[in-house]
């Protein structure tokens, strides 16, 4: 899939996380939309995963730690075929494995993900397994800026490379915001380039809306040999919608009808845009 295909991907993505949100009447939009452009890039170009490789064990596997931003989630592994996209219509209602988290109960989850500071420590077990099993795969796992003061991250992160898990990358959504407050404010962990340094891993900056710099940054992994990648994607929470960018309301909400007209007819401009662009090229 091109840069440009792959660009129109995720404003198209961006629309459906809006209107899911909308339907379920609850939904963290801000985050949901800042980490949008990552997993596009993964289920798109990166990963060795699909409905028809889901039970293989050499499959790649990606966990998301951030669970609370499932909307997006949720949005590409429908659009990848794991499950029917009328499925999310259900999304937020009783007796639905739509929740407001990742479930294995849905096809294409790995792990159920939710409580923050849990998702590296599953994904270097699962890192581990494969070395000692001698698997191929590799494991991704996309956590919050928000959620790194959480101490199980640091062990997990010295543990990671102690047994050298060159297979493993983590990413970090640095929307640089959390519920309440800037990450700076809240609990500041900069330099957070330094300290996975520190712990060996090998560490990587990158445009979180940047496709090309995006796929570009993922295929250089492993960065170091025998050593674990860290990839710290700068974003913009809310991206995409002018009135939600870097807005800490919008960790949280529901756009309201007039909300919701607004930032469709941003995403439609944008996509026009897009596609004026691609037509020149």
């Amino acid at each position: 899939m091109s840069e440009q295909e792959l660009a129109r991907k995720s404003i198209h993505y961006r629309k459906k996380i809006l209107q899911y949100i909308m339907e379920a009447k609850a939904g963290h939009t801000g985050g949901s939309l800042s980490c949008i452009d990552i997993l596009n890039v993964l289920y798109n170009h990166t990963l060795n995963v699909s409905p028809e490789n889901f039970t293989s064990p050499d499959r790649d596997r990606y966990i998301q730690s951030k669970g609370h931003t499932v909307e997006a989630l949720f949005v590409v592994l429908a659009d990848k075929g794991f499950f029917p996209e009328t499925d999310l219509l259900t999304m937020g209602k009783y007796g639905s494995h739509y929740i407001g988290h990742p479930t294995r109960k849905v096809h294409g989850v790995e792990q159920n993900t939710g409580a923050l500071g849990h998702g590296l420590p599953l994904s270097v077990g699962t890192a581990l397994a494969a070395k000692m099993d001698n698997r191929p795969y590799r494991v991704f796992t996309l956590l919050g800026d928000g959620e790194l003061p959480e101490g199980s991250n640091w062990e997990a992160a010295l543990t990671a490379a102690h047994y050298k898990l060159d297979n493993l990358c983590a990413i970090i959504d640095h929307n640089k915001l959390q519920i309440t407050g800037p990450t700076s404010e809240v609990c500041n962990t900069d330099p957070i380039d330094q300290k996975f340094e520190s712990f060996g891993w090998s560490v990587r900056h990158v445009d979180g809306h940047n496709i090309q710099a995006l796929k570009e940054t993922f295929e250089g992994v492993p960065f170091t040999d025998g050593k674990p990648s860290l990839v710290i994607a700068h974003t913009i929470k809310g991206k995409g919608v002018s009135y939600m960018e870097n807005e800490i309301k919008w960790h949280h909400g529901v756009p309201d009808d007039k909300q919701f007209r607004q930032a469709m007819e941003e995403l439609n401009h944008a996509l026009e845009s897009a596609e004026r662009i691609e037509s020149i090229i």
